[in-house]
């Protein structure tokens, strides 16, 4: 891990972020101002995580991708200019990104992000990975996790999308509730006045600690266990479109494409089939409706995943 150093607030940076200032306070964006990010990644979910991230104000972000600039590309993000196809994605993307902020550090990596030693991710204060491959996925949470590195995991399918995230197994954080007050105890009105009130004027910072698991146990659940089963009609059916959707990513080394679409949706029914069948469950639980929903990034569903993705590593870096 790189040695911290005290993060310093300039007048022009003060200037900057005013209005996050006023929001969540000096020492908040003193922490935000701190932080290196790697994103990997700039499709079109990138991008919006990219933006976001260097809106925020992070110190330095990395924008990590070996894929060239397709016309795909140019359609699902923005900052890859319409004459940069067939150049590197995350060099194409860097000057628009930059020019979002000045004052963040954006570089672009052009390398393979399978071949990074370990040592490349322990750089960072936050990961966050989109468009990778799941063993690649779980690889890199599990040594982020053993070093206390903050991990997100993101995709876009057409109208489908999700997000992942592993802050450790003790991550403390704090919450605003409304203050309660408390009856006096000389109140003589009954019943009701000796109940605890809330003062919606008021509020107080409660301090919480959540625990995470890794996006392995995530995605291998045994759905044979009684405690699975119990919880299953309350699991949504995304979560078994992902596991199609990580399983094809693996098998043909793409997403769904739409000019493939009647080999692909064919492909897709068969890996639902053997998906399910390998989780001990019926494959009625995914209908055939999924397919026609999965094809290809939509910038509005981008920005939508984007913008959550982009809040919580901001939120956690606070």
């Amino acid at each position: 891990m790189i040695e911290k150093e005290d993060p310093v607030i300039s007048e022009e940076e003060a200037a900057q972020y005013d209005r996050q200032i006023r929001l969540w306070g000096l020492d908040a964006q003193k922490r935000l101002r701190g932080s290196r990010v790697l994103l990997a990644g700039l499709g079109g979910l990138g991008a919006e995580v990219a933006k976001n991230l260097i809106l925020a104000g992070v110190k330095g972000l990395t924008l990590l991708d070996h894929e060239q600039v397709s016309e795909e590309s140019c359609r699902a993000q923005f900052l890859v200019p319409v004459t940069a196809q067939g150049q590197n994605r995350a060099k194409a993307s860097l000057e628009r990104a930059q020019n979002l902020n000045p004052m963040v550090e954006v570089h672009a990596d052009p390398d393979r992000i399978e071949d990074k030693p370990d040592d490349f991710f322990l750089q960072f204060d936050a990961v966050c990975l989109t468009g990778c491959s799941r063993d690649l996925m779980i690889r890199v949470d599990q040594l982020c996790s053993k070093h206390k590195i903050k991990v997100f995991c993101g995709d876009v399918y057409g109208y489908y999308g999700y997000m992942f995230c592993n802050l450790g197994q003790a991550h403390n954080y704090v919450e605003e509730k409304p203050k309660v007050v408390k009856p006096s105890g000389e109140s003589n009105d009954g019943p009701e006045a000796k109940k605890a009130k809330v003062d919606p004027n008021e509020t107080t910072m409660v301090k919480k600690t959540a625990s995470f698991c890794t996006l392995k146990e995530a995605l291998e659940v045994d759905w044979t266990s009684e405690k699975a089963k119990a919880g299953l009609k309350r699991t949504p059916v995304d979560y078994f479109l992902l596991q199609v959707l990580l399983k094809f990513r693996t098998d043909k080394g793409r997403d769904p494409d739409p000019q493939s679409f009647p080999e692909d949706s064919q492909l897709l029914r068969q890996i639902r089939d053997d998906v399910l069948e390998s989780l001990s469950l019926n494959s009625d639980l995914l209908s055939d409706d999924f397919i026609s929903y999965c094809f290809s990034e939509m910038s509005p569903v981008c920005a939508v995943v984007g913008g959550v993705l982009g809040q919580e590593v901001v939120k956690v870096r606070m």
